[in-house]
């Protein structure tokens, strides 16, 4: 069978199950069985997809996920979250769009201890919507920030979507997490100013809400350094840990999953336990599809062919790059994040090696290009995820356009990663990844 043959009914069978709607994980199952039968030598094809799938899910580079998952379960169980809020309420006082505002930075600060988008952007929606639109924000400045900082959560550590594509990807997966730090942080900037800058021209889209006069002096900072202080001290300890060599992802999330459960009652404990299990396993299980399929590519012959078929364009390693994020926005609109990569990993990586490209660069524009799939319509999660908190007056529509800002900047990060590499960069080989 051609490479061309082989490709059209891998990916094809593929597409028709993932229409049918059958589960990400078990649409993989489904095709390796196939392709296992047809090119990798029938039952032997078989025996050898069992021992691949175990050996998949016993990597040692994968155990940071469950921790990191950990943490986000925790922050979603133990009420940590809104006495942070209230912290940033009583040090955030006279700046236009100020509930905006607030759930950046609570956002910013909470994706250095969450290693899930859609917790972090269902916490912050079901703790700070309602009082912004009650208080006369508009829908749109409401949603929005929410929704992108959700966003950024995937970029700053510890996050699992990271470890994941490191993984799948044969990147360093602290250098991954690590290169991450700047442009993240660098757009919950843009995201303030641009709320600041909003509110200032229009100051009807964020009422100035009455601020009742809070304690002063360092009691007014108490509350920071109590419920807010530590969760930073979490982040420092497992980034620290890392880019000081002192211990590998795996063992600084273990770090981290002990320093956020120190606090937990019995019922939440097994609250973010039962929570991180079921995450953690529906992860584990779609490896086991992603790392087959993409052996199965390799034996048809499919990966080789497109890669030669692409390379002999004669095109220049910028102009690839591109393309493949064209085609990584172009699915956000469509499938899921983890679908994103195991449909693109298997030929976008040959080539990349191909190339000499920076692997950790071509990762963080990887991370920043599913940042996006996750905020474009019609099928990004946290646009559901919005919908399924909004109070039932707000439309899909307007969850749409509430988005759309964060997409352009999204957009502008990408290009300015894309165009100044250092940006991603500097700071893993600062730590010699």
């Amino acid at each position: 069978m051609s490479w061309v043959a082989a490709g059209i009914v891998l990916f094809g069978g593929l597409v028709v199950l993932m229409g049918l709607g059958l589960p990400v994980a078990l649409g993989f199952l489904a095709i390796n069985i196939v392709g296992a039968l047809i090119f990798l030598g029938g039952e032997q094809g078989l025996s050898q997809l069992a021992r691949n799938a175990v050996q998949s899910v016993t990597s040692f580079s994968l155990t940071p996920i469950p921790f990191f998952v950990l943490m986000g379960e925790v922050l979603f169980h133990s009420g940590v979250a809104l006495k942070a809020i209230d912290a940033f309420s009583l040090l955030i006082r006279r700046v236009p769009g100020r509930l905006s505002v607030i759930a950046i930075v609570a956002g910013t600060v909470f994706s250095a201890i969450s290693g899930s988008t859609i917790a972090t952007t269902a916490l912050l929606g079901s703790l700070l919507l309602p009082t912004m639109l009650e208080r006369g924000y508009d829908k749109r400045l409401a949603m929005g920030p929410i929704m992108g900082i959700g966003g950024v959560d995937m970029l700053i550590p510890p996050s699992a979507l990271a470890v994941l594509l490191g993984s799948l990807a044969g990147i360093s997966i602290s250098g991954l997490l690590i290169g991450g730090i700047v442009p993240g942080l660098i757009l919950s900037a843009l995201f303030v100013g641009y709320i600041i800058l909003r509110a200032t021209l229009d100051p009807s889209l964020a009422p100035e809400d009455k601020i009742e006069e809070g304690p002063a002096g360092a009691a007014r900072w108490a509350p920071f350094l109590i419920h807010v202080l530590p969760l930073v001290l979490i982040f420092g300890m497992v980034v620290g840990a890392m880019t000081a060599g002192w211990a590998t992802p795996t063992e600084a999330a273990a770090l981290g999953a002990a320093g956020t459960i120190r606090s937990l009652s019995w019922s939440a404990l097994m609250g973010a336990l039962t929570g991180t299990v079921a995450v953690s396993g529906t992860i584990l299980f779609i490896i086991i599809g992603a790392t087959t399929f993409s052996q199965v590519l390799s034996f048809s012959g499919a990966t080789n062919g497109i890669v030669d078929l692409v390379s002999a364009q004669g095109l220049s390693p910028a102009v690839l790059i591109l393309g493949m994020m064209a085609v990584l926005l172009f699915l956000g609109c469509f499938v899921d994040q983890v679908s994103m990569m195991l449909i693109t990993l298997p030929f976008f990586m040959p080539l990349v090696q191909q190339l000499g490209v920076d692997p950790i660069w071509f990762g963080v524009l990887f991370l920043i290009a599913m940042q996006l799939g996750l905020l474009t319509p019609p099928f990004g999660l946290l646009l559901f995820t919005m919908k399924g908190v909004a109070p039932p007056e707000v439309t899909m529509n307007d969850v749409f356009r509430a988005a759309l800002p964060y997409v352009g900047f999204g957009l502008l990060a990408l290009l300015i990663v894309f165009s100044f590499p250092p940006v991603a960069i500097w700071l893993p080989r600062l730590i010699g990844e």
